[in-house]
């Protein structure tokens, strides 16, 4: 008897791809192996959505080792016999319903991918989106999204709204540094932003990467006809059933929040610790007691027995009476799908299975034979004598997939037609009623307006270095052990992290970055500028892009608005990783991410990961010596108005979104190997990329982290001097360089056809003079400094 409707909504399953299983299999499936499609064939493991797009990213260069979408990860090889593993994936859904456990378990998982292919895990970093903390800029005009309060004329959110989003702030925070801290990985570096997009649907994507020899990379195959397959780790329980389906794959969580609260999975980083030892121990020390090491994530027992059956071309035999339990009554329904974590599959070579155990053993890790592999390229799970699925793998693991027509949505010709001429200039008269109007922004009390010139200019300075986008993130770094390993070199508040390879010379840095307001605004470009902006920053601290991990966050991609931004997006990452060298080596998509019928912003969320031939050549951002002169590479000091499209002053200040990005790649690519050549010839003493908040945020950030000041007041910055100060055109990095040493850097810009600029010189005095802005460093750190506690006190 055909199954109904709700039955289906249950595992996220449409009517027609029921049918198709029908089809397929020349029959109708049973409970379990409804269950088991609709896990496999749930966007969030299938990527229905999204597979035909990624096949547009590169994925091939000089320094990869694995193929994309084969593995758990991807890996670059790096020199000496040392490769690099890293991998992003989100967990939106999870943290949403419970933020601590969502968060934790996000981070878990995304640990079990690096050490399933052998690596040692030495690194994670965050991709954090919330809702605002607090009431702040309130956007009245048309020009923002029409579609939520806030943005788009709506009246601003009721107090519980701030408050929920403090909770999912402060829970995913508390749980990403709880497990990561307990596994003794440091999280080096991340990003945390806050717009009205991401209220009551957060987005929480968490990196990990990993070293290892590159001849000890274990593959996730079952492969060999009679090996056995062992389960090793936790007990199985009922937690996180439904999470790749009826959670990952469907919008709006809260609306069914006591429905879908069991989906969310509970972790345990002790046992993750021993499990993580012992699947290394087993990696690098016994190999030919293996195959394949395969982790169970999304799916649970079904995604990694069926998946590592794929990618081998074989079948397999699982008896789920064997599988430990840590609660009663569990059906083989339950078992297959249940997302219980700190589980790994072992595949074992025939007769090596007690040489396995009592490896297991020795590490306090529990572990039991579950079945074994066949060739007959079928996935048969038995309860004991009783077979209760019996499906072919190729079916089962080969999702549909959809193009659709995607159509940008109607307020995407408003946002880009924004007049941003019209706008009074930061430094015109009369300029300081704007900066005192009521909702003006978090940092509104912190300087006392001017009447335009010198104190607006000081005042937007201030409260842009308070905005939480902008903000020191010191209270979320502090909940984190940065330097356990001791391979940290460079830690979180830099553009990236960098950390030595220990026993070699080499250093890599890591860093994520996407800003979903550009993508907004503009698809195609905010997908390149995500790139572009991931590889500037490896490259301010010395290191050359190689390679990317993506984490990619839409909406319904149902909806066409949506898939249009999907496209558009991911064209964007194309073309910037093909002109930029660095190819996309793994990722995860998220979709769905929708609460109320409102999508977030469409996030792409670039790693980067860049390399040092020699960790000591690396460059900071600090300002280091006094007299150092202080230049713009890749502009000059004077910006176009449409600099400040879809910008943070644009947002605070005006209180609105719009305007048209702009990236040449051609430059982006110049700019980018003028500032390596400068940090590897000795030039540069310091190097920060232009990007949130523009020019003037920069130098700011500079003087903090050096604790000098630059004395630049006498810069040319043209017609429009709040686009030169808070313009947020791309491709400039900023650099510090002796003062003997300016013709070397001149030689360099001139020699790779860049504009560059004299901005100023830093100083012992500790102030920040640039142009109209006149500020102390007491000043400015009490703003960047204070930013995000005064957000969660307020």
């Amino acid at each position: 008897m055909p199954i109904d409707q709700p039955a289906l909504d249950v595992i996220a399953l449409s009517r027609s791809e029921y049918e198709l299983i029908v089809e397929k299999l020349g029959r109708e499936p049973n409970e379990v192996e409804l269950g088991m499609f609709g896990a496999l064939w749930s966007e969030h493991c299938g990527y229905k959505n999204s597979r035909p797009l990624l096949r547009l990213l590169p994925a091939e260069g000089p320094y990869v080792l694995t193929r994309r979408g084969e593995e758990n990860a991807g890996a670059v090889d790096i020199g000496g016999g040392i490769c690099v593993v890293m991998k992003i994936e989100s967990h939106n859904h999870p943290s949403a319903i419970e933020p601590y456990q969502g968060a934790a378990t996000g981070v878990g998982g995304i640990v079990r991918d690096i050490f399933a292919m052998g690596a040692r895990p030495i690194a994670l970093l965050d991709s954090l989106r919330f809702g605002p903390l607090a009431p702040g800029t309130h956007i009245p005009v048309a020009h923002g999204p029409s579609h939520e309060p806030a943005r788009g004329g709506g009246p601003e959110p009721r107090p519980e709204v701030y408050a929920h989003n403090r909770y999912l702030f402060e829970g995913v925070v508390a749980g990403i540094g709880g497990y990561g801290n307990c596994l003794g990985i440091p999280t080096v570096g991340g990003e945390v932003v806050f717009e009205h997009a991401y209220s009551a649907n957060p987005l929480v994507n968490a990196m990990c990467v990993g070293v290892a020899p590159a001849d000890k990379l274990i593959s996730a195959k079952a492969e060999g006809p009679g090996n056995t397959l062992m389960l090793a780790g936790a007990d199985t329980g009922r937690d996180g059933i439904h999470g790749a389906s009826g959670l990952a794959s469907r919008t709006d969580p809260h609306a069914r929040f006591e429905e879908l609260r069991p989906a969310v999975q509970v972790g345990n980083p002790f046992l993750e610790k021993m499990l993580l030892e012992a699947c290394l121990d087993l990696a690098h020390n016994h190999r030919d007691w293996i195959t394949g090491i395969q982790d169970f994530g999304a799916a649970g027992l079904t995604s990694a027995a069926v998946e590592s059956a794929a990618r081998a071309g074989t079948g397999i035999v699982i008896d789920v009476a064997q599988i430990p339990r840590r609660e009663e009554g569990m059906t083989p329904y339950e078992v297959m799908l249940s997302e219980s974590q700190e589980r790994m599959l072992i595949i074992v070579r025939k007769g090596h299975e007690p040489d396995v155990a009592a490896l297991f053993e020795r590490w306090e890790v529990p572990c039991a034979v579950i079945g074994h592999v066949t060739d007959d390229g079928t996935v048969r799970i038995l309860d004991g004598d009783r077979e209760v699925a019996a499906l072919p793998v190729d079916i089962l693991s080969e999702a549909p997939q959809y193009t659709r027509e995607g159509e940008p949505a109607p307020e995407l010709y408003d946002l880009q037609s924004l007049d941003l001429a019209s706008l009074p200039d930061s430094a015109s008269p009369g300029v300081g009623a704007l900066l005192a109007a009521p909702g003006a922004g978090v940092g509104a009390s912190l300087a006392a307006p001017g009447a335009g010139g010198q104190g607006a200019a000081n005042e937007i300075l201030l409260r842009l270095l308070a905005s939480p986008n902008i903000c020191s993130k010191r209270w979320v770094h502090r909940q984190y052990d940065q330097s356990v390993l001791s391979n940290t070199v460079e830690q979180a508040g830099s553009d990236a992290a960098v950390l030595r390879i220990k026993g070699t010379p080499y250093g890599i840095a890591l860093t994520t970055d996407g800003n979903g307001r550009y993508c907004h605004v503009d698809p195609y470009r905010g997908g390149a500028i995500a790139v572009a902006e991931a590889a500037r920053n490896v490259v301010c601290a010395g290191a050359r892009p190689v390679a990317v991990t993506d984490c990619l966050n839409f909406g319904n991609p149902e909806r066409p608005d949506v898939y249009f931004q999907m496209e558009a997006v991911i064209h964007g990452i194309a073309d910037a990783c093909n002109a930029l060298g660095t190819p996309v080596i793994s990722g995860n998509v998220s979709l769905y991410n929708e609460t109320g019928g409102r999508a977030v912003y469409p996030t792409p969320v670039i790693g980067m990961l860049g390399l040092l031939d020699d960790v000591t050549q690396r460059c900071g951002m600090a300002f280091a010596n006094d007299g150092d002169e202080v230049f713009l590479l890749g502009s000059l000091l004077e910006q176009p108005v449409a600099s400040l499209a879809a910008s943070e002053y644009l947002k605070e200040v005006h209180g609105l979104i719009g305007g048209r990005l702009e990236i040449d790649l051609a430059l982006e690519a110049r700019v980018q190997r003028a500032a390596l050549a400068a940090i590897h010839q000795g030039i540069a003493t310091a190097c920060h990329d232009c990007s949130d908040g523009g020019l003037a945020v920069a130098l700011a950030e500079m003087c903090l982290a050096g604790g000098r000041g630059l004395d630049a007041a006498t810069a040319v910055l043209g017609a429009r001097v709040d686009a030169a100060l808070f313009g947020e055109a791309q491709s400039r990095i900023i650099v510090a360089v002796p003062p003997d040493r300016r013709q070397a850097l001149a030689g360099i810009a001139q020699g790779m056809d860049l504009p560059f600029a004299y901005a100023g010189r830093v100083t012992p005095e500790p102030r920040l003079r640039l142009g109209p802005i006149d500020v102390s460093l007491d000043d400015m750190r009490d703003a960047y400094e204070g930013g995000l506690e005064r957000a969660l006190t307020s």
